[in-house]
């Protein structure tokens, strides 16, 4: 796996987790929620974010809508599908496995 397929995975499944615990989040409110929920480690970038949130709709986890906000300004909300719930199950699992083998090797005397 390379560098950029297993932080795109990262990215995946936090977003996946993410929506499964609060839905209709538009892109910036993911990417504080992130922030904060990993007190400041991990930042997302938007570059990352956005491509990332089109790609996991474009393959049914997601599904978008636009909302008028305060002042007439549009926001774009997202929201985990039910093949999303089963990819975050997939997903969840794999990372338990692979974070469990690496941490088993760091612990290596």
């Amino acid at each position: 796996m390379s560098k950029q397929d297993s932080l795109q995975g990262a990215l995946d499944v936090m977003v996946l987790k993410l929506l499964s615990k609060r839905s209709r989040l538009h892109g910036y409110a993911i990417m504080a929620a992130i922030t904060e929920s990993s007190n400041g480690v991990l930042r997302v970038e938007e570059g990352s974010l956005y491509p990332a949130l089109r790609r996991m709709e474009e393959a049914g986890w997601l599904r978008a809508e636009w909302i008028s906000r305060e002042g007439g300004r549009r926001a774009r909300v997202y929201e985990i599908t039910a093949v999303g719930k089963k990819q975050l199950t997939a997903e969840e699992s794999r990372w338990q496995v692979g974070t469990a083998a690496v941490n088993q090797v760091l612990r290596m005397a």
